[in-house]
């Protein structure tokens, strides 16, 4: 009797097979496989600077590989475009945003998938999508007028609109609320179990767990092992990421003193909207105390980026005394006056605000530190002295990078982050103001970023930091109030309260007996 045969193994979706990628001075991916199977979550593992951006980008199309095979669904294919990879059912949601700023959001979404529909019609499914996904949107909106949060939203809307057999989705709830990024996970549960494929990079290690039932690690661009990460802790996953254990810094609870002048005073500070859809801000008032680490959430497009201008000295204030730095009315200043006064930003963008891409990390250590003694000398610019400053921006803040003259663009966004905070850390600035310091960082770069900001506060620095990640804002925050609606809720002790609380305040749930935060 002839023996059943058996059943025969399943073929992948997307295998990889020694796929290799160079750059002058460093080997991207070395020699990596990988394999995603239908109706799979795969998570995709790795610090900053691991080779994840460089893999993916190649299934994509965006970039080429040097040596490797790709296999879609059992055959060799060549990718050598975006437009190819959407025909064959590949979609992508980037960590940086690929956005022409100029356009409405229905125009950047015909652009990017070739969708020959006429404008309304387009319109009124981004709008539909938008809505049955919860990631609010207004299609005829124009991306200069959105938050990061909501240029995030345009770009994972125009992937759900391609229907994708494969959805790559680099850091997609890294602007996301809770519950946002639950709404998330069930819609990315519901193509799952259509049978569609995703493959998924993110820094935060709970949602991986959750929401992925395999993963493959990269480190330093090779493969350090795969895992099912259900089976995992957080801890273990982070082992196998860097290469060894790590420890969160934790914020003790700190007595402040609440005598004398706050170094930074917000107080009544309203502001009438600037361009079409911006959140006109309304009565905020708050102050952040020497030694404080002040934490500011809430959902993106509230009225956050409208705040950061204004205490940034971008946005000039009708009222100069809304705004004051260590007792001094402020808000008729702009940014280089206050950072005259002790002053450091980081803005939430990093790429174009936070660093010019093209240009070497020591230029932009020029741009924002040039007030470093010995950095200009009668007018003229010392070069050596940026390049030592660069340099030890790099070594003090374990910056991966080939050097001083290396262009912004060519780092992961984590260590470009890392770069960017310890410009202004070295400075020494009496206040530094960061919007999402750790916002697509690793969980080792985070916890970096998170110990530098904590030993700055405790060097008597007040910082102030605007984030939507709630166990960051609770990790190093001594007060955290909630931006809603271009309103500020009244501060609270981290000990005082919890996510829950907070959220409803996110909700716009204020407390009526209002006072200074």
């Amino acid at each position: 009797m002839t023996a059943p045969l058996a059943a025969p193994l399943p073929v992948p979706r997307l295998a990889l097979k020694g796929i290799t990628k160079r750059y002058p001075g460093c080997l991207a991916n070395d020699g990596v496989d990988l394999a995603v199977m239908p109706g799979e979550c795969h998570a995709l593992l790795g610090e900053n600077g691991a080779g994840k951006s460089t893999l993916v980008k190649i299934v994509y199309g965006v970039l080429q590989a040097d040596v490797g095979e790709i296999l879609w669904e059992g055959e060799p294919v060549r990718i050598d475009s975006p437009a190819a990879a959407r025909k064959l059912g590949i979609g992508m949601v980037f960590q940086h945003f690929s956005l022409f700023e100029s356009m409405t959001v229905t125009e950047n979404v015909a652009l990017g998938t070739g969708d020959p529909s006429p404008l309304p019609e387009l319109g009124a499914r981004i709008a539909e999508v938008s809505q049955r996904y919860g990631l609010a949107l207004d299609p005829d909106r124009r991306i200069s007028d959105l938050s990061v949060g909501e240029r995030q939203r345009v770009e994972i809307v125009r992937c759900l609109l391609q229907d994708p057999k494969l959805l790559i989705m680099d850091e997609p709830t890294s602007v996301l609320t809770p519950q946002e990024a639950e709404s998330l996970f069930e819609t990315l549960r519901r193509l799952v179990a259509e049978g569609r494929s995703i493959l998924y990079i993110s820094h935060k290690l709970a949602e991986i767990r959750v929401l992925c039932e395999a993963a493959t690690v990269l480190r330093g661009g090779r493969l350090a092992g795969r895992c099912d990460p259900r089976e995992e802790t957080a801890a273990s996953l982070a082992r196998l990421m860097i290469g060894a254990d790590f420890a969160p810094p934790v914020r003790e609870a700190q007595e402040i003193d609440r005598s004398g002048a706050a170094r930074l005073a917000v107080e009544r500070l309203s502001l009438a909207p600037l361009v079409p859809f911006a959140t006109p801000l309304s009565d905020i008032s708050f102050s952040v105390r020497a030694g404080e680490i002040f934490g500011i959430a809430g959902v993106a497009g509230n009225g956050q980026a409208e705040l950061l201008g204004t205490l940034s000295g971008e946005t000039l204030v009708a009222v100069p005394d809304a705004v004051k730095i260590d007792g001094e009315a402020v808000g008729h200043m702009g940014p280089r006056r206050r950072r005259e006064r002790g002053m450091g930003f980081v803005p939430e963008e990093r790429l174009g605000r936070g660093a010019v891409p093209d240009m070497s990390l020591a230029d932009n250590a020029l741009l924002s530190a040039h007030r470093t003694p010995g950095m200009l000398k009668r007018g003229l610019i010392r070069f050596s002295r940026t390049r030592a400053f660069a340099e030890k921006v790099i070594s003090t803040f374990h910056v991966a990078t080939s050097g001083p003259q290396a262009a912004a663009r060519s780092l992961s966004g984590g260590n470009l982050q890392k770069f960017i905070v310890g410009r202004e850390i070295l400075q020494n600035p009496r206040l530094l103001i960061v919007a999402q310091p750790t916002w697509g960082v690793d969980a080792g770069a985070a916890a970096s970023i998170h110990r530098d900001l904590i030993t700055l506060a405790e060097g008597g620095a007040a910082v102030l930091v605007v984030s939507q990640d709630l166990d960051e804002l609770f990790a190093i925050c001594d007060r955290i109030a909630v931006m809603c609606h271009g309103r500020l809720s009244e501060a609270q002790a981290v000990r005082a309260t919890d996510v829950e609380q907070i959220g409803m305040l996110m909700g716009g749930v204020f407390h009526l007996n209002e006072g200074e935060g």
